[in-house]
């Protein structure tokens, strides 16, 4: 950036953020799939009563898959604007962005296994006696 430009006020930048965020939620499909299964999971622990470790757990997950998705949507928006024929290149961008989302959000749904399908199991035992 060039000395003699301004930089925007930090407010405008939060709002160009918050204005991504809320234009990724709003057009893509996946992201609206994992704040649903985020929502389930925050029930779920305040159901199932997961420890505060558990809770971390979680939290950190959950920073990882969210903005993850946002740049896998970024670098599509960017491969797209870049590349309007079909590119090997372009294709191999997008598809690895796309497999660093799906890989963390395996990883993610096993330690959740861990973490809830005991927990779940001794509640439906519990419920049932």
């Amino acid at each position: 950036m060039e000395n003699n430009q301004k930089r925007s006020p930090l407010y405008k930048s939060f709002g160009y953020a918050f204005e991504g965020i809320f234009n990724t939620i709003k057009d893509e499909r996946n992201i609206k799939i994992h704040l649903i299964v985020t929502t389930l999971v925050i029930i779920f622990g305040f159901i199932l009563k997961i420890s505060l470790t558990e809770w971390f757990i979680c939290i950190l997950l959950f920073s990882i898959i969210i903005p993850l998705e946002l740049v896998n949507t970024a670098i599509e928006a960017v491969v797209d604007l870049a590349s309007k024929e079909y590119a090997p290149l372009a294709k191999k961008a997008k598809d690895a962005a796309a497999g660093a989302v799906l890989v963390a959000a395996i990883l993610s749904a096993v330690i959740g296994g861990i973490i809830f399908f005991p927990k779940l199991y001794y509640f439906i035992i519990g419920f049932f006696n």
